[in-house]
């Protein structure tokens, strides 16, 4: 589809981020998000929504609609059959539902997580062209395992919805289950690595559960923290998934989606960063 609006002069366009690239934490739909963002902002095809003096601001559902289309264009380009949940994510955050998108609610509990990078690169485009030739050589064997996959998801999305009514301990180790058999699927989809396999057993020696995140192959996994995981443990996991070579970090899931904000709201860090390029 071509867009037709005002004419948009030469530019420059500065990137900064945080995530590593290729290692399974979505940077590719980041970009494409912010990029979609961006450039359909200076063609006028979509309003600024920044008002003066304000330091961020959300584009409207129907603009934030346009955004995840286009951002899904790029990631097709990147990874040539994506599934969309990525920018679909980047574009409205953790607490939307949109079309056929499955997303969790906004009444899903914010979840602590250890996040491991591996710095094992991979191609996600690669990692999904096999999976491909996998389903197409045992179709028999590989769409019940898939089957299974989207099971393990939508159980894991009702036990996710049931925690903040009745914040109950017990839902966790039904998690950490459903984490180590999830985990032991992708690896038979062929989607696991070495590397993916010793930061389960590393972190299981410390009572906690892993599986890998994003497109496997290396990249990233994530480890699940229950409410009361003492802080002992958890450093000493750190501790020993960094004498692996690993990088490590505790923190959250979910974020806010696609932001638009003023200059003078960027932190000192990202003004640097910029400023550097």
């Amino acid at each position: 589809a071509c867009l037709c609006f005002r004419d948009v002069p030469s530019m420059d366009i500065l990137v900064w981020s945080e995530l590593p690239t290729g290692a399974g934490l979505g940077s590719s739909a980041a970009y494409a998000v912010c990029l979609a963002a961006a450039l359909l902002t200076a063609f006028g095809a979509i309003s600024c929504p920044l008002k003066e003096g304000e330091s961020s601001a959300r584009w409207t559902e129907e603009e934030l609609t346009l955004i995840n289309s286009w951002a899904f264009q790029g990631e097709r380009v990147i990874h040539g059959s994506p599934s969309g949940v990525d920018n679909a994510v980047g574009t409205w955050g953790r607490c939307e539902r949109h079309e056929e998108m499955s997303l969790l609610a906004s009444r899903v509990p914010m979840l602590r997580i250890l996040l491991t990078n591996t710095k094992v690169p991979r191609s996600t485009k690669v990692l999904v062209a096999g999976v491909k030739e996998k389903i197409l050589k045992f179709p028999a064997i590989m769409n019940p395992v898939l089957d299974s996959i989207n099971a393990i998801s939508q159980e894991c999305q009702s036990v996710l919805e049931a925690m903040p009514a009745n914040p109950s301990p017990e839902y966790y180790p039904v998690l950490e289950e459903l984490f180590d058999i999830n985990q032991h699927h992708l690896n038979v989809i062929g989607v696991g690595h070495p590397s993916l396999d010793r930061l389960c057993r590393v972190t299981a020696s410390h009572g906690l559960h892993s599986k890998l995140t994003g497109a496997g192959g290396g990249g990233c996994g994530i480890t699940l923290l229950r409410q009361d995981t003492s802080l002992l443990a958890v450093e000493a996991a750190k501790r020993d998934l960094c004498a692996c070579g690993f990088e490590c970090w505790e923190t959250n899931i979910g974020a806010p989606g696609v932001t638009l904000h003023s200059f003078s709201s960027l932190n000192t860090k990202v003004l640097h960063a910029l400023s550097e390029s």
